[in-house]
Parts: C-alpha cells; structure tokens; sequence
C-alpha cells in the first residue's frame, strides 16, 4: 500500500523532520506542505490524498476543516509531545480521533497507514450513511416541510411542548437558514443566536453539555430551546461540521431533540464555485440524515398537497430509507374534500398514508404568537388536541394533566 500524505503545520518544529522522514518512506508516494486551511482543504477535495498531518496551532484549524477532510476520505492526524494532555484534547474535540506523538518522528510512516487502514481499492462510501452515527442517547425528530409556509414551526414546536408535557426532557432546535421563527413565536428576544453561538463554540472544539447548555433558553420546567437565526444573512456561519457537533451534543442533553429546518432540499451549490462553497442548505440535509425519524408537513390545499408529494419523493431521493410521517395542515371545510380523499391521494403519490390531519385555527394559533406561548400552555383547542396526536404518533407520548408546561415561568 502506497500513500500520499498532507502536511499542515504551521511552521511547527516537527514539520522539516516529518517532510524528510516521509519523502524517504518506501511506502509514501507524494507529500505536500500546505501553507493553510484554505490549502488544505483545496487539496483534499482533489481526491489525492489519504491522510493529512496537522498541527494543533495550525490557524484556522476547526471542526469544519476536520470534516471536510473525512468527506474527502483523508483521514486526519494530529501532532502532540507525548503526555501534553490538554493538545490531545484540543485535537478530539475538533475531531481529529487520532494522535501521534511527535518524539517518534522516524516511524510517522508506520502510524500514517495505521491511522488510514484504507485497502487497496476501496468501493463508495455513502457520505450520509457514514455521518448518521448516534453518538448520544437521544431520539431526533426532524421537522420539515416544502416552501409556501405549511407551519413546520408551528408543528415542530406543538411536538416539543407535547412532549415536554409528559415530563420528558425534551430540546427544540431552530436550525431554518431561510427563516428561524421559534423564537418569535415564544416571544425569546435574544440578542445572540443561540444556534450561533453554539457554532462557534463547536468550531473552536469547546462545545459540550455544559456549554451547550449556556446557548440554549429553559421555557419550561422540562422544554429548552436552542434559538435560531434572527437574521437569515447570518447562515454562513452555521457550517456542516459546527452542526454536526451541536447535534451530537443535543442528544446527550435530551432524550427527546426536535429540530425545526429549513425547505431547501438542492446541495449542487457547489457547482457555481471554484473552490469549496458555502452551503446554506447543508444544516437542513444533515438534520435529515442524523434524524431517526421526519415529520414531513405539508398544507391541504391543492398547491400545498402537490409541493407535500414531490416533496417526499425528493426527501426519500436524497436520504434513502427515511422514516418520513406525513402531516397534513390547515384542514378546513371550505377546501371540499375530507380526509378519506385526502388521504387516498396522497397514499397514491407516495405511497404512504398521512398520521394526522390538523384543522386551520387561526385563531388559537393568533392567540398563541400573541401571548409568546405554546398552543399548550393556553386554551383548549382543536389545533392543540390534533397536535397531541401527532406527538402520540411520531413519539409514542400521551398528554398529562395537569400539564407542566403551564407552570412555565414568565
């Protein structure tokens, strides 16, 4: 086996040894210092390379740039002195799961292919597949729904109150590029985003429960929200490898994660740059292939039914084998039809059979926006009822009385 070895670091003292002790392995074939990040990545995207040696000062070093390099298949490999503890922490919290120790230089090439283990031909690797791995404890439910508004927040947030009802632990995640609403609609007027904040957090490697936890806003004794973007220019600082973190750590945090995203489904954006391109849809995508399970909401009308279907057919092309409910929105006498035909159309398009109808209230929900509360924590209504089904459905959890979210502290 033969390899071709970046090299990244910054000057560092190791790296003229490392070029010298590489260049004369027998079983290294090509080795490239890159000058930075930028460098780096670019190079690795070319397909070239198997592994890449990093340095811990290296700038500009985070967990995006780790994470672009698995999805190029180079594997990363940190340098530390041997026993420096608080380096080798750095490197496993940007995701670098591999170390070498520098005073052992002359047998770099040895722990290179150790480290990639790759065989001689390797067969695709499906990206999404490979990134959907539960590291926590948690169950994630994905909210999502076509563009023209269904309600995908207003249901993502009636299955978090619901499932905060039962005394389940549960946190909401506002990760829509386009429009986070949450929130607004429970009137949290946050200076900073806390799905930001989080990010950058996450990029420097210092995300984890407790700092998680000093993002997200406690609105019930048993709900928390990780708020979205008050601006929707602001999504390029939420990237792939930041939002892979955050949900990985929301999953050790709550035993029931909802997360709210965005319409877009389209990742050829990549095809209108040169270099590596910033990608606002990405953080939708991989809430939808790290999710157990998605909620697809679609509106009952006839232009909400039509964008519902195609959307679920294009929700199974881009993640094969989705668990995908379909929910349909805003029922109401004046469309004509029922839900037996609703139901029947939609089972003919995509094969599937929607868990539940939820009528047009607007006025609970306007009730609801207006109080800064869920539809839970005020009166009783149909909305509120049918969205207890579809938590009953898609969670498995029955409404508790008397409800703790209406103890929620003003």
């Amino acid at each position: 086996m033969t390899l071709s070895v970046l090299i990244a670091a910054g000057g560092a003292s190791w790296e003229s040894d490392a070029v010298h002790v590489l260049e004369h392995a027998a079983t290294v074939t090509h080795v490239r210092r890159c000058v930075d990040v930028l460098d780096l990545v670019a190079t690795a995207a070319s397909g070239q390379a198997h592994a890449a040696l990093l340095s811990v000062d290296l700038p500009g070093l985070d967990t995006d740039v780790v994470h672009r390099l698995v999805e190029a298949r180079v594997t990363p490999v940190g340098f530390a002195e041997s026993g420096d503890g608080p380096v080798e922490a750095r490197f496993e919290a940007i995701g670098v799961r591999t170390c070498a120790d520098t005073g052992g230089l002359d047998r770099i090439d040895d722990l290179v292919i150790a480290a990639t283990a790759l065989p001689e031909s390797v067969e695709p690797v499906d990206a999404g597949a490979f990134e959907r791995v539960d590291r926590g404890t948690g169950r994630m439910v994905t909210v999502w729904g076509p563009t023209g508004a269904p309600g995908r927040s207003t249901v993502a947030l009636g299955l978090a109150a619901e499932s905060a009802d039962t005394g389940t632990p549960t946190l909401l995640v506002d990760a829509d590029t386009y429009g986070g609403s949450v929130a607004q609609m429970l009137a949290v007027l946050d200076e900073v985003s806390g799905i930001l904040a989080a990010a950058r957090s996450a990029d420097t490697g210092s995300l984890d429960l407790a700092d998680l936890t000093r993002h997200v806003r406690q609105v019930g004794p048993t709900l928390r929200v990780l708020t979205g973007m008050g601006r929707a220019d602001r999504w390029p600082q939420l990237r792939v490898g930041s939002f892979d973190r955050i949900l990985e750590v929301a999953r050790e945090m709550a035993p029931v994660v909802i997360v709210d995203v965005g319409f877009c489904l389209e990742s050829d954006e990549e095809l209108a740059y040169d270099t590596t391109a910033p990608r606002r849809n990405a953080a939708t995508l991989r809430a939808l292939e790290r999710s157990d399970s998605v909620v697809a909401v679609g509106a009952a009308d006839p232009l909400g039914l039509t964008r519902l279907t195609r959307g679920v057919h294009e929700l199974r092309d881009r993640v094969p084998d989705l668990d995908v409910q379909i929910v349909v929105n805003r029922m109401r006498d004046s469309l004509g039809w029922g839900r037996e035909q609703i139901a029947s159309t939609i089972e003919r398009f995509t094969g599937s059979v929607p868990v539940a109808f939820l009528p047009h209230d607007q006025v609970a929900v306007d009730r609801a926006w207006v109080d800064g509360r869920t539809l839970l924590e005020g009166r009783d209504s149909a909305l509120r009822r049918a969205l207890g089904d579809v938590a009953s459905a898609v969670l498995g959890t029955a409404a508790v009385r008397p409800r703790a979210m209406a103890r929620r502290r003003r």
